[in-house]
This record gives structure tokens, C-alpha cells and sequence, in this order.
């Protein structure tokens, strides 16, 4: 595999860029080598500026679950872009995405757009505080709520009842708020047990602490209600990203109707963003929410592809739809502590092994991978033939 131009930009990109990269996993330095510069990608495939072809199993680390370039999302552009790409106004395509989004999620009363996930989850914490009237959060370990500081926080246990308990048990009358990927995936994909989440929907009401989910990575994903829908548990607020914007910048956040009330100009919450709501950006996650609202086979077929693919591995595999995760560790992965005992030097070894081979997954043992509707039989076929490849060098 030549990568040699790939190389050279990157070489480039640090001279202007920190670490070369506008994100830190894309640097590919957890498995020993500089990343693959992308030019262009197509369906299941992503192509880099040598010239070399993979099958993409990072999908921009989950929007693309319908596929890149797809025809009906490019069409929707290209009409927008004849219309502008800003304008710092309301428009009704704001109005039709909250309404679609509220009608496919039944815990979402009223919305509010923004423009990343990490945007989402701070802005729901301010407006958790400001609603209760409180100061704490909780929070769990390996959860990634974006890098934004959380303050007043505990970090309690994931999948961990008595810990939470205990939480709740010392200082529970000051606890604005739970936030918690019910599927993490970013310890690798971890999800929470159902009787945990459960007991966390108790508790928190029993407290009068609202729940928030943080669905950045699973809205949308795992299921068209997300995985609310998958534990049938209603958070007080959910935050959104990645598909609702169709492979373009977004975040949104959203839940009761007295909750969100308190956001400005109704309430005393001030948040606000230039961009927020960008048309460019509604146009293309408005088509691609409408895309699998109006075709949910398209959530078996990616259950179908995902079950066939995992069957497949002889490894330690999560997996909740059409995200997974392989772990290097004998031993099941619940929580942040099991996750840690993976094996990163034998990940990182069988990444490049894939890569080489033109499979494309997420240069990081603690990430997840994704399976999307423009994957084919043949493409699980090749994964599943160049991973036992790589297993036999392992």
C-alpha cells in the first residue's frame, strides 16, 4: 500500500495544524503510522489522495448510515445550494426537521438545533442546572459527552447500580442531572444493561434529577427512535448529531416541553449560534431522516448485514444494530474498567493488518465501527476473508 502523498500532506499539515490533524484519533498514532489523506468517497468506499481503495467501516464515525454520496442527499444539496448556504435567519426547513424529529422520538416535545454534539450535551447540562435549580452532575466512566469541561461532577460507574445508588444516597438533593450514553461508544461499543438504565430512570425521578441521554452517536443508528426506542425509556433530554445532519456539521438537543421553555428568548437560558439550524445542513438530515422513516427495512437489512458480519468474527464482539466493536480481551466488556484490559498493541497490529488489505476501521481499540445500508454482501464477505487473514498473523 503506497501512501506516499498521504505522507507528505501530513508532514505538511503539521507545520499549521496541531499533531496534523482537527481531531485527535485521526492521527492514527494509537496503531503506529500516519493516516490516509481522503479525497473523495463513494457508497460503501472512501479513496485516498494515493489512490487506494478501502471499504469504509468508520462511516465519519456514524453519520453516513445510509452511505456516502448518497444520490438523494447530493440532489437535496445541490437544490439547496442554488438557494444559498446561510443566512443566519429562520427557515422552514428548521421547522420540518424539529417536527419530523418530534414525531419519530415521542420524549422530544420541542428541539433546538446547534452544531455539534459536544455543543448538544453542553447546552442540555446548562439548561439541566438551570431548570433544577441544582449545581452536580453525574456522569460515567468512559462516557463522551465532547470536550467540553463538565463541572460540579461525579463520575459513577457504568452499568453499576449500587454505585449509583450510593451517588444518589450522599447528595442526591443536589443533583441536577444524569447524562449517560445508553449505548457508549467510545470505550468501544458498550451498552447499558436494561435493568440498570431502569433503575437510573428511577432514581433520578425519585430526586427530581433529570435524565438526559446523550444519542450523538446512537439517534437514529441502532434504531429510527434511537436507543430510547431499543429500552423503551423516555430521558427528560436528549442530545442529537451526526445523522440528523446527513454527513454535515449538527447537534441538537431536546426533550419536555416546560424543560426547553426556559431556553431563550422564552426563558432566561441564553444559547444561541450563527449557524445553528445552517440550511445546508437541515436540507441534507432532513433527507436522510425522511430517507429511513419512509424505508424501515432499512434497519433490517442493517441488522441483517451487522448479525451476518459478527457471526463471522471469532472474537469478542459488542454489538447493537449496526454498530460494534471487536475487543483484543478473553474477557466480556460492560464497563470502563473491562474495556481498559483490551489489548491496544494486538488492535493496533490487526488495523493495519485490515488496512493494508483496503478495510478501513477506526484507528482506536476504544471505538466503534458501523456498519451502513450501502454496504453489500460481497463488502462483509471481504471484511470477514481479510480479517481471518490478519487473525492468522495476529
Amino acid at each position: 500500500m503506497n501512501l506516499e502523498k498521504s505522507d507528505q500532506l501530513f508532514s505538511e499539515a503539521q507545520k499549521y495544524i496541531p499533531g496534523g490533524v482537527n481531531s485527535p484519533v485521526r492521527a492514527f498514532k494509537d496503531i503506529g503510522i500516519n493516516p490516509p489523506f481522503i479525497a473523495r468517497a463513494e457508497g460503501s468506499r472512501v479513496y485516498d489522495e494515493d489512490g487506494n481503495e478501502y471499504i469504509d467501516f468508520v462511516s465519519s464515525w456514524g453519520p453516513m448510515i445510509l452511505g456516502h454520496n448518497h444520490p438523494k442527499i447530493k440532489e437535496a444539496l445541490q437544490s439547496q445550494l442554488e438557494l444559498g448556504t446561510s443566512y443566519g435567519a429562520p427557515t422552514d426547513l428548521e421547522v420540518k426537521m424539529a417536527g419530523l424529529i418530534t414525531e419519530i422520538v415521542p420524549s422530544v416535545e420541542m428541539i433546538r438545533m446547534v452544531n455539534s454534539g459536544t455543543e448538544a450535551t453542553m447546552s442540555s447540562l446548562r439548561l439541566a442546572k438551570a431548570y433544577t435549580k441544582r449545581e452536580k452532575v453525574i456522569k460515567f466512566a468512559g462516557n463522551y459527552h465532547g470536550h467540553h469541561v463538565i463541572e460540579n461532577t461525579t463520575v459513577a460507574n457504568y452499568n453499576d447500580i449500587e454505585d449509583i445508588e450510593r451517588v444518589f444516597q450522599k447528595s442526591g438533593e443536589q443533583i441536577a442531572a444524569v447524562i449517560i450514553e445508553p449505548i457508549a461508544g467510545n470505550m468501544g461499543v458498550v451498552p447499558a444493561r436494561q435493568d440498570f438504565l431502569e433503575k437510573l430512570r428511577e432514581i433520578t425521578q425519585k430526586y427530581s434529577a433529570l435524565l438526559i441521554f446523550d444519542e450523538v452517536m446512537t439517534g437514529f443508528r441502532v434504531a429510527l427512535g434511537g436507543a430510547q426506542s431499543i429500552y423503551n425509556i423516555k430521558p427528560d433530554l436528549t442530545c442529537f448529531g451526526k445523522i440528523i445532519g446527513g454527513g454535515l456539521p449538527v447537534g441538537a438537543y431536546g426533550g419536555k416541553r416546560e424543560i426547553m421553555e426556559m431556553l431563550a428568548p422564552l426563558g432566561p437560558v441564553y444559547q444561541a449560534g450563527t449557524l445553528s439550524g445552517n440550511p445546508l445542513a437541515m436540507t441534507a438530515g432532513l433527507t436522510a431522516l425522511k430517507f429511513l422513516k419512509e424505508n424501515p427495512d432499512i434497519y433490517t437489512n442493517l441488522e441483517q448485514k451487522a448479525k451476518r458480519l459478527q457471526s463471522g468474527l471469532d472474537a469478542n464482539i459488542n454489538r447493537v444494530g449496526s454498530m460494534m466493536s471487536i475487543f483484543f480481551s478473553d474477557e466480556p466488556v460492560f464497563d470502563y474498567e473491562s474495556a481498559k484490559k483490551c489489548s491496544t498493541k494486538l488492535y493496533a497490529k490487526y488495523c493495519k493488518s485490515m488496512l493494508k488489505k483496503g478495510i478501513y476501521l477506526p484507528p482506536s481499540q476504544f471505538e466503534a465501527f458501523f456498519i451502513s445500508y450501502a454496504h453489500t454482501d460481497e463488502d462483509i464477505e471481504l471484511f470477514l476473508q481479510k480479517n481471518r487473514e490478519s487473525y492468522e498473523k495476529k
